[in-house]
């Protein structure tokens, strides 16, 4: 169900007149300016940290669906990804967003109702969740009330990390620094794990020397995780010095996903991301080309995203796109 974004800050927030002399009557509508046109088809996606790897895929989005007055993609850094839905939901501007996919769960409380006021355009690329533990750590439970890292705030992991924990019933001392340091205080003892959530393989692991018995723990998919969350791996040919040929390791994944507000069908902002994903979507192929990052060469337009529905112009494209290909030559 469309919502209007009458009750969400920013995205229906009009300009107030202050203390300015008021208004004489109506004023004159001048003809379509350049102006006018770029803004009609401007969209502006929050992308998350300067660092991080969802601003970088915004940046290529934005470079292969440039059209210029017809279509322009505007990439935004904010404070972190688990930031991107609140600038969706409240900054000014901010058409889309890539979040991950459990950051609805913050916003239960204060925005009753979210999944009906957020719809999904394209799962990007599954983040998934690596605890990494010293040798003496053969358990989850053997973590409860030791020392655990989760990065530093604004990242994946320090948003979904603390949450994975808190619905696996374990309560660890959570540490927020950065993870080449904690890395550092797990080999010396000084922390019990550290956890990633990023997509694999993670450099640390793969290129990194580890002493006989540090690990990555399993962590089973079951429904304590069905809301946000989907079943993964880590495999032996991704981390080869840590996990034996023949073995793997089960974990979770969360998805990340570029999403956008529900937009009324007659409001210009929904048209703007319809046009968007009829851009991204028919030019998908040129993200899968050389010079772009690897996460698009597996991305599945079709891929669904836990716990939220399709944008309807995406499901029609998709389905424009089945019917084509099913079609006699």
């Amino acid at each position: 169900m469309a919502v209007s974004p009458s009750g969400l800050g920013a995205q229906t927030a009009r300009p107030t007149k202050g203390n300015g002399p008021a208004a004489r009557g109506p004023l004159p509508q001048p003809q379509q300016t350049e102006k006018d046109r770029m803004n009609a088809w401007t969209v502006g996606l929050a992308g998350g940290l300067l660092e991080g790897a969802p601003i970088r895929l915004a940046a290529e989005m934005a470079r292969v669906v440039d059209d210029g007055a017809n279509l322009h993609l505007i990439p935004i850094v904010t404070r972190g990804a688990t930031e991107n839905l609140n600038s969706l939901l409240y900054l000014r501007g901010v058409d889309t967003a890539i979040i991950n996919s459990d950051a609805l769960e913050e916003y239960k409380i204060q925005v009753p109702g979210i999944r009906s006021h957020i719809t999904y355009l394209l799962n990007l690329f599954p983040s998934e969740l690596h605890i990494f533990v010293r040798p003496e750590i053969t358990n989850l439970q053997d973590l409860a009330g030791k020392i655990v890292n989760f990065n530093t705030q604004g990242t994946a992991a320090a948003y979904s990390g603390p949450l994975i924990f808190s619905r696996l019933g374990i309560q660890v001392e959570q540490t927020f620094i950065p993870h080449q340091v904690a890395l550092e205080q797990l080999r010396k003892g000084e922390t019990a794990a550290v956890v990633f959530i990023t997509s694999k393989p993670v450099d640390a692991f793969v290129r990194g020397r580890w002493d006989a018995g540090f690990k990555f723990l399993p962590v089973n998919y079951d429904s304590r995780f069905e809301d946000y969350y989907l079943p993964a791996t880590l495999e032996a040919n991704e981390y080869p010095n840590l996990i034996k040929q023949g073995e793997r390791v089960s974990t979770i994944a969360v998805p990340t996903a570029l999403v956008s507000f529900n937009w009324t069908p007659q409001s210009n902002r929904y048209q703007r991301v319809a046009r968007l994903v009829d851009y991204l979507f028919s030019r998908i192929d040129r993200l899968q080309a050389p010079g772009f990052d690897q996460k698009w060469k597996s991305i599945n337009l079709a891929a669904t995203v836990p716990g939220l529905t399709r944008f309807q112009p995406a499901q029609e494209w998709l389905d424009r796109k089945a019917r084509s290909a099913q079609a006699p030559p």
